[in-house]
């Protein structure tokens, strides 16, 4: 049984079955969750018999890294190995006012999305909920740092996840003590489970990937959009802002010649002018194996950006992290598996840094 993934409760409640005081699963709960302690021997105020209990009950932790590539803008992507030795990524992302951490919540992918590297090898598994959170944890004791806002935007798709991603939600929120407020989900829009995320009440970001106005164009791309009508997701997406009261984002991946045209802009404008929320641009970044497709001009750009401004809609556009490590989804793993490179950097190369190099993890009194 993983460790990482009980709540307190849970585990008090292990402990009180054991004879001991319940304080014991709090101090547990406290170095797994507060300490992001990747070994019972740091977990000094337990008794060495009750560690070696532990050790013999638990798996812990629930991922190893196994590398890491480093930008210089300091974007850190890491490659993490599960017990079963399967690979996943995620990426630290500092910035000036916050420190982000990108998850992932399978396996690969069964979307398919024709401009993404996640989806190559298809859909292996779920990922656990203490495997997700496990992420954080991870990349904390790495770095030494602690992580601010958590994005679900890593391998897999989390809604396809959904029960696993809610409880890792909420043993960030309540076990870490992460703000729910400081948590986004991003979705490929799977309609039904986002009315039922909306139901769940947690006071999230959701991100919905768009990518076209209309249904023709967001079929090719992502074949996901296939089971269901653009006009039903732009519905539950009505729905989720009326529940929530949240606003929500659109994320909309630019791809010349396909859909930046800014008569696409303005259409996309007409379609969700009246939710709450805005949209978020993504120049692509090129990705062997994934279809032909090209980042379109800065003037391209800036014309798409303009065309939805001018139709009233809030338009951000993703500021360009970690190119040369890979930061895209599912880049680096595949580039481990199959020993080529799947991202052809524009900029200056990224600094590789093996796992012996790594940041030791912070004293236990750091907390």
């Amino acid at each position: 049984m993983l460790l990482t993934g009980l709540t307190t409760e849970e585990l008090q409640e292990w402990a009180r079955e054991r004879g001991l005081g319940a304080y014991r699963g709090r101090q547990l709960a406290d170095w797994v969750y507060r300490r992001s302690a990747r070994s019972f021997d740091v977990m000094t105020d337990l008794p060495q018999k009750l560690r070696g209990e532990l050790a013999s009950s638990f798996i812990h932790p629930a991922l190893q890294e196994e590398d890491r590539s480093t930008s210089p803008d300091g974007a850190t992507k890491f490659l993490v190995r599960a017990r079963d030795g399967e690979r996943v990524e995620c990426v630290f992302l500092p910035y000036d006012d916050r420190i982000s951490l990108c998850v992932s919540t399978q396996v690969g992918c069964a979307m398919d999305c024709s401009f993404c590297a996640t989806g190559i090898g298809g859909l292996k598994r779920d990922l656990l909920p203490g495997e997700i959170v496990d992420q954080l944890l991870l990349v904390q004791a790495a770095t030494g740092q602690r992580v601010t806002h958590v994005v679900y935007m890593g391998m897999g798709e989390p809604l396809a996840n959904y029960s696993a991603t809610v409880a890792s939600i909420r043993l960030l929120s309540k076990e870490v003590g992460l703000s729910a407020r400081r948590i986004t989900v991003s979705t490929v829009g799977l309609p039904a489970a986002i009315r039922r995320l909306a139901g769940e009440r947690l006071p999230i970001t959701l991100a919905v990937s768009i990518h076209a106005p209309d249904d023709d164009v967001r079929r090719v791309i992502m074949p996901a959009a296939r089971l269901h009508l653009l006009e039903d997701l732009l519905d539950a997406c009505r729905h989720w802002c009326a529940v929530t009261r949240r606003r929500m984002t659109f994320e909309y991946l630019l791809l010349e010649g396909i859909n930046d045209s800014p008569a696409q802009a303005r259409d996309l404008a007409r379609r969700i002018r009246g939710i709450l929320g805005n949209v978020n641009l993504i120049p692509y970044n090129h990705v062997e194996g994934r279809g032909r497709f090209r980042r379109p001009s800065r003037e391209r750009i800036e014309a798409f950006r303009a065309a939805l401004e001018e139709s009233g809609i809030r338009t951000t556009e993703r500021m360009r992290r970690g190119n040369p490590v890979s930061a895209a989804c599912g880049q680096l793993r595949h580039e481990a598996e199959s020993g080529r490179k799947l991202f052809a950097p524009s900029g200056a190369a990224g600094v590789k840094i093996p796992v012996s190099a790594k940041v030791p993890a912070p004293d236990a009194g750091d907390g």
